[in-house]
């Protein structure tokens, strides 16, 4: 089984914001956004990237995982943001709006000749994306800068497509599942799009717990308070741990070597589900690893 990284949390913060971005460096989330894009202002753009460069390279982050977002190249700052985050090395670059792999390859391309391996996440924000799915995921397979992460703009794309928010987001589950399932076959993680409330604590929790079940793997976030339910969703819980470690042990049993499906407890459980309860409890481990790195 490949290295499981927690990415619960994944916190934006303006890269302008000097504030925010030393309080990123002691807040619970698993990943922390470092925005050059929607969240700074034009007139202070180059100084945002001077200074998220600088957190990048300060090391004060713990194992908190570190993205910067660039604005687009065809901006008039996405070029210089590009070179910025490609010295600086952060733990991966956001790309925002890519409509069709030749977005991604071109970032890609720009890593591998100065290089560098810095992977590439996606923002998942245009109606384009959307219909080029297959496509943008099939960049997992890039040598040196592979896609690892795609990351849903749900704001984005409900102004491209004029879609209203609406409670259970029936009006963007088409194009959720369609990017889950994307990322599922080229071996992507996939992170929900932010709640814009943050005051309504209940509608997020909710949110986080609709995304889980869809299969995705954590949720962006646009404020601290809502760290504490996306870490506590996309975490295994204490009965499913349970479950999954009784499946494990029923596996390794000698006499159950060889079986494809066993019964178990009353019900029949198949070898895949002992692959899930594996993986299930691997990623409990590395959230406890995580944490415990990351205490002050």
């Amino acid at each position: 089984m490949t290295t499981i990284r927690p990415r619960r949390s994944v916190l934006y913060m303006p890269g302008s914001n000097a504030r925010a971005l030393e309080k990123a460096k002691t807040l619970p989330a698993d990943a922390i956004i470092l925005d050059l894009e929607d969240a700074v202002a034009p007139d202070v753009k180059e100084a945002a990237r001077d200074q998220v460069c600088e957190a990048v390279t300060s090391g004060a982050y713990g194992s908190r995982e570190l993205i910067i977002r660039i604005n687009a190249l065809s901006t008039e700052w996405g070029d210089a943001d590009l070179d910025a985050a490609i010295e600086a090395g952060p733990d991966a670059i956001l790309v925002p709006k890519p409509d069709s792999s030749g977005d991604i390859d071109l970032v890609s391309s720009r890593i591998h000749a100065a290089g560098r391996g810095i992977p590439i996440w996606a923002m998942i924000e245009t109606p384009a994306s959307i219909l080029n799915i297959q496509d943008i995921a099939g960049c997992a397979g890039h040598d040196a800068s592979p896609l690892t992460v795609m990351v849903m703009g749900t704001n984005d794309l409900a102004k491209e497509t004029r879609a209203r928010f609406v409670e259970g987001r029936a009006t963007m589950l088409p194009w959720l599942t369609t990017v889950i399932l994307a990322a599922r076959a080229f071996g992507l993680d996939i992170i929900d799009g932010v709640y814009n409330d943050f005051r309504d604590i209940d509608g997020h929790r909710e949110e986080c717990e609709q995304a889980r079940d869809l299969g995705m793997d954590g949720k962006t976030l646009i404020h601290p308070t809502q760290i504490e339910a996306a870490n506590e969703v996309f975490a295994p819980s204490p009965d499913e741990l349970e479950q999954a470690r009784t499946i494990i042990d029923a596996f390794s049993l000698e006499e159950n070597a060889g079986k494809g499906a066993i019964s178990l407890n009353g019900r029949m459980v198949e070898r895949l589900h002992a692959e899930m309860a594996i993986r299930m409890v691997a990623l409990s481990e590395a959230i406890k690893i995580s944490a415990e790195r990351n205490k002050p």
